[in-house]
């Protein structure tokens, strides 16, 4: 029987490389994302069309919702099509996020705050709140997973990116709350902080910067060369299956060595 996840942030980035390699490991997937822009974020976000490309790729593995993290009801009824379409849920994972910064603390705009924490942590706990009932239903001996998608700015303060840092710090301490509220019942939760990922949102960030290239990101990782999505979506998805058993209650740093 297929193990069914939902994923948030699906559009394009780490959110949408989750999806392609889970769905091509046999997973059956709910891909939500907002495909709109907000207030607070400067940058484009995912489109409508690319959220439907990963339906179209996957018709028989992906389902497309177009709903609001910041929505608690929107992610409930996203929740809901796990159960409908494909007969319950196994996984959740909380990919979406945005940037906002390049300014001090005290000069960041209340819009940039209420995105970084609406979308990287309200965003986090509302899926959770909607998938861990839908995890719990499964019978004993349980194997669900929920993962978020923190970042090595929780683990380290970086320029004129205060509220990220604090938003990604959040991640981390929701997921060992989580995974202390889930002790004993089989479904484990973690997080994965990544490094600089080839994505809209690195590009973004050198924007802020005011860096002509993405790859000057490449020198602060022992790799020595930017991410790619689907290196940090390897991570997520072993900690999604059920060999990941072990882990809970902490982070997997898929970030090229940034944080050693």
């Amino acid at each position: 029987m297929s193990r069914v996840a939902i994923v948030t942030g699906a559009a394009r980035g780490i959110g949408a490389a989750v999806v392609e390699r889970l769905a091509a490991d046999g997973w059956r997937v709910v891909a939500v994302d907002i495909c709109a822009d907000i207030p607070g974020a400067t940058y484009p976000l995912g489109t409508r069309d690319q959220l439907a490309a990963l339906a179209e790729k996957w018709p028989v593995s992906v389902r497309d919702v177009v709903a609001d993290v910041r929505d608690e009801a929107a992610i409930r009824q996203a929740v809901a099509v796990a159960e409908t379409e494909f007969g319950g849920l196994d996984a959740a994972v909380a990919a979406a996020a945005v940037m906002a910064g390049g300014q001090p603390l005290w000069e960041t705009s209340n819009d940039e705050w209420d995105a970084l924490f609406d979308v990287g942590v309200r965003g986090v706990a509302n899926l959770a709140r909607a998938a861990v009932p839908l995890l719990l239903q499964r019978p004993q001996p349980r194997t669900g997973r929920f993962v978020a998608l923190a970042s090595s700015a929780a683990h380290r303060g970086l320029y004129h990116l205060a509220g990220y840092n604090a938003a990604k710090h959040a991640v981390v301490g929701l997921i060992r709350g989580l995974a202390t509220d889930l002790r004993g019942t089989g479904i484990t939760a973690t997080a994965v902080s990544p490094g600089s990922t080839r994505t809209d949102m690195l590009t973004a960030t050198a924007a802020y910067y005011d860096l002509p290239d993405v790859e000057e990101f490449s020198q602060h990782q022992l790799v020595e060369r930017l991410l790619e999505p689907d290196e940090v979506a390897a991570a997520v998805c072993w900690l999604c299956s059920e060999q990941a058993s072990a882990i809970t209650g902490t982070v997997v740093h898929a970030d090229g060595g940034f944080t050693a």
